[in-house]
């Protein structure tokens, strides 16, 4: 194993704790904003990534993916949020408030990754640094592609509870099955290589993002 790879390896696992942190506190923020107090007791509103760090999902399985050059699949998870949809506003249905919270944690990806594009074009335009923009490329990838995996459709991601807050109650039974099932599914989606399939149409949206990055350096 070469020196490279284990360079790749600490890149790939720092920018997945700083995105995975970003993406729970998203979720965390919003519930507390809703009034649910459960995230805050559990110390859950920070950005200190020690309070969002799954030791398995966020540092093992990842580095493991690193190093191997993706004989691994490349799998990735933060400590779950608890909430109690009960003690949310009553100025939202529960499910709506649900929904919100959800779709926070995505939300955070995408504000993350436009902050850090601006950094990104700032830094290579006054102080031009190969390795540094490297890194915060990559970052900015990340983030946009977890945005996009976690609003797929699919329970247990964020894209579920979103769906679910947007189907009328009476439908709600139909997504039983993806919830029961759902994280087989994403899995053997992903062992298969047919979530890359599934993500294609968002290639071009994240290739776009980049290559106008690119070009804003230039």
């Amino acid at each position: 194993m070469g020196e490279v790879d284990i360079r790749a390896a600490i890149v790939t696992v720092t920018g997945l704790v700083l995105s995975v942190c970003v993406h729970e506190w998203g979720h965390a923020f919003v519930a507390d904003k809703l009034g649910d107090g459960t995230p805050r007791s559990q110390g859950r509103v920070t950005l200190n990534q020690l309070a969002h760090i799954d030791p398995v999902g966020t540092l093992l399985i990842p580095a493991m993916a690193a190093l191997t050059g993706g004989r691994i699949p490349a799998l990735g998870w933060g400590k779950p949020v608890f909430t109690n949809p009960t003690r949310y506003t009553r100025r939202l249905t529960m499910h709506r408030a649900n929904m919100l919270v959800a779709a926070a944690g995505p939300g955070m990806n995408l504000v993350f990754a436009f902050v850090l594009s601006l950094i990104f074009v700032a830094t290579m335009r006054l102080f031009p640094s190969e390795t540094l923009g490297a890194g915060l490329f990559k970052l900015i990838q990340m983030n946009l592609g977890l945005m996009v995996f976690n609003l797929l459709p699919i329970p247990p991601l964020d894209g579920g509870t979103v769906l679910k807050g947007f189907l009328p109650r009476q439908h709600h039974h139909y997504l039983e099955p993806l919830e029961r099932y759902g994280f087989i599914i994403l899995l053997g989606l992903l062992v298969t290589g047919l979530l890359d399939y599934i993500l294609m149409p968002f290639q071009p949206l994240i290739l776009g993002w980049l290559s106008l990055l690119l070009a804003l350096i230039r």
